[in-house]
């Protein structure tokens, strides 16, 4: 799909919604707090590409943009990728809370 120096985009293989994307760097490492400036900064910029890409081919009406560390937070593969997940009218019913869902009960504050 996309790919910089420090990392690159691809969709994912098994996504959330259409137009779902990773961004992973193409340096191993599990967790988003080792993470090196010029690494964050790459990835970022890797983000608003693959936006660019999915909003041309999918036509989104919002986001969710995410990271899992850690075990406990449902990381399942122990190499740091970003998570963006188009989200469209009407795909839940309630979108209120929205990344605040990964723990049901909080969602609705």
């Amino acid at each position: 799909m996309i790919e910089g120096e420090l990392g690159f985009v691809a969709w994912d293989r098994h996504p959330a919604s259409p137009g779902h994307f990773l961004v992973i760097p193409k340096r191993h490492f599990a967790d988003y707090f080792d993470i090196n400036e010029a690494e964050r900064e790459e990835l970022w910029t890797l983000v608003e590409a693959g936006k660019k890409e999915a909003e041309e081919k999918f036509k989104p009406d919002g986001y969710n943009i995410g990271v899992n560390v850690g075990h406990w937070a449902g990381q399942s593969i122990h190499h740091l990728h970003i998570h963006v997940i188009p989200r469209y009218r009407g795909d839940v019913e309630n979108p209120k809370g929205g990344v605040r869902g990964v723990i049901p009960q909080k969602k609705n504050y």
